[in-house]
């Protein structure tokens, strides 16, 4: 038996269920994104509320072995008239190391590309690239722009590689010491303030690990 129409909009109750069940999903697909913006808001603030560096949000990779990561290299990029190889774990290994995620669509990672480039100078440090979920001719051109601080750049095309780092945003900055433990992650754009803080004392250990003799 069909249900009688509702006089007063000449419509049925099943297609009138319906209706309003497709509005309730609509609000709740609406709000997820605005939900997710606000509990990170809420995660800063609380840091800041507390006396902590929004920047040195806790990561459980600290002090545990890099990611075994393996990512191809941004073809036609070129330092020193020589192709930039992509990443290997090997890579991660074996020296000091400063391990970057940026994307040319990030501004931030504009702010903080000055102090990358003044970085890539110290001969006892190395930097490294994980361009995240960009286009390669973009990154390209943002490196063309600005300079190439990277020995080393893997294309993170889908974002999995990044997800592994345990990565909030980008750009995100991770101090890794010779025997490929993370020593130090600092989420956002580095500053001169953060090489005076935890981020160049983290530094500053590592080139300190990489100097000391070995045990026995």
């Amino acid at each position: 038996m069909t249900a009688a129409a509702d006089p007063r909009t000449g419509a049925d109750p099943q297609t009138e269920a319906r209706e309003a069940a497709r509005r309730r999903r609509m609000r709740l697909i609406l709000a997820a994104p605005m939900a997710i913006f606000l509990g990170l808001a809420a995660l800063f603030l609380f840091r800041l509320n507390v006396g902590g560096d929004p920047s040195a949000i806790p990561s459980v990779l600290v002090g545990r072995p890099v990611p075994e990561t393996a990512l191809p290299p941004l073809e036609g990029l070129v330092r020193n008239g020589a192709p930039v190889p992509g990443l290997t774990p090997a890579d991660l290994r074996g020296r000091p190391l400063l391990v970057n995620v940026f994307a040319s669509w990030c501004g931030p990672c504009r702010i903080e590309h000055p102090l990358l480039m003044r970085l890539a100078e110290d001969p006892e440090l190395a930097i490294v690239g994980i361009n995240n979920k960009d286009q390669p001719e973009n990154a390209r051109r943002f490196l063309g722009a600005l300079g190439n601080p990277y020995s080393a750049v893997g294309v993170d095309a889908n974002g999995r590689a990044s997800i592994e780092w345990g990565v909030y945003g980008v750009p995100e900055t991770f101090v890794v010491g010779p025997d490929g433990t993370i020593l130090y992650k600092h989420i956002g754009p580095i500053s001169e303030a953060s090489l005076a803080g935890p981020f160049g004392a983290a530094i500053a250990a590592a080139k300190r690990a990489a100097a000391a003799p070995p045990p026995g």
